[in-house]
């Protein structure tokens, strides 16, 4: 369902951690064990002609943390940067909050180096948080492909991603969910997940969309909602050329199944799987930026990676 709120400026983000705000001795809704990281990268000619993307800004609290960026496109290819969070998952009272801006003419690929986990909510019900806020100057290119989600039973969370984009920046990204652990018998069967995207050019709404996961509602079963599917994903791209091109080139070109589909509104193309098996869901995220991405970039995909090992 597409909403429509109030949007906050492109270039007056809120403080990514305030003293105080941690208060892991608590043991009610107030408890938070916060977390940050704040990154900005930047195209720099450095006495050349061809600009390089450097990543010129790097400031974390807690246990958020990026390596060294790669470059294994060529030095004036594109940078790649893991975002490293040690723990692995997140529990009740964890709040995270993830920043990138990407300056004009710079190019990153963001990802992650494993999936990550949501735990069963304690005993007090309390909830986690987790926030990513991504900035894309003109000119510049973004794509954001973190691994997996996987929801544990009796998970209670917020996740929010907002994605700000300047006219003639370029995006490419994904989402991809599993709930529970039917390989150990252990379905989603209680909690309560709250997702919220946005998608914003110059201020302006492209795609708004919030959606619940609760075993307890009638959507999640229902025919009209999750249909009783374990595992969903989305794949977004703002920027291409020609989207009927791309998209007539995905439906021509990956497995034919009633599963997934694909469609574009005010510039976004979207592409959704709803299923039950996260194997697929990944494997046609990653085959679909495979063929999107020279169109998007006019380089060939390069497969970070970490995602090999």
């Amino acid at each position: 369902m597409t909403v429509f709120q109030r949007v906050e400026p492109l270039h007056q983000p809120e403080p990514l951690h305030q003293p105080g705000q941690d208060s892991g001795h608590r043991f009610d809704s107030e408890r938070r064990w916060a977390a940050s990281l704040s990154l900005g990268f930047e195209a720099r000619h450095e006495g050349e002609e061809k600009a390089v993307t450097r990543l010129v800004r790097r400031k974390h609290h807690g246990p958020l943390r990026v390596q060294r960026p790669f470059y294994p496109e060529g030095r004036h290819g594109c940078c790649h940067v893991y975002l490293l969070h040690p723990p692995g998952g997140l529990v009740s009272g964890d709040e995270l909050r993830i920043e990138a801006s990407v300056g004009e003419g710079a190019h990153v690929l963001l990802t992650t180096p494993a999936a990550a986990k949501l735990y069963k909510a304690d005993s007090h019900g309390v909830a986690w948080g987790q926030h990513t806020r991504l900035q894309v100057a003109k000119n510049g290119i973004l794509e954001y492909l973190p691994q997996e989600t996987l929801a544990f039973d009796g998970s209670r969370g917020e996740q929010t991603t907002t994605i700000e984009l300047e006219t003639g920046a370029k995006c490419i990204g994904w989402e991809i969910l599993a709930l529970g652990r039917p390989a150990s018998k252990l379905p989603f069967v209680s909690g309560h997940l709250q997702q919220r995207f946005s998608l914003l050019m110059d201020g302006r709404p492209l795609w708004l969309e919030r959606q619940l996961m609760d075993p307890a509602h009638p959507r999640f079963k229902g025919h009209w909602g999750q249909g009783g599917a374990t595992v969903q994903a989305t794949l977004w791209v703002v920027g291409l050329e020609d989207e009927a091109a791309a998209i007539e080139e995905l439906r021509e070109t990956l497995p034919a199944n009633h599963r997934w589909a694909v469609t574009r509104r005010r510039g976004v193309v979207l592409l959704r799987y709803l299923g039950q098996e996260r194997n697929e869901a990944w494997a046609l995220c990653q085959q679909a930026w495979e063929l999107l991405r020279p169109r998007l970039t006019g380089q060939p995909a390069m497969v970070p990676r970490i995602w090999l090992t």
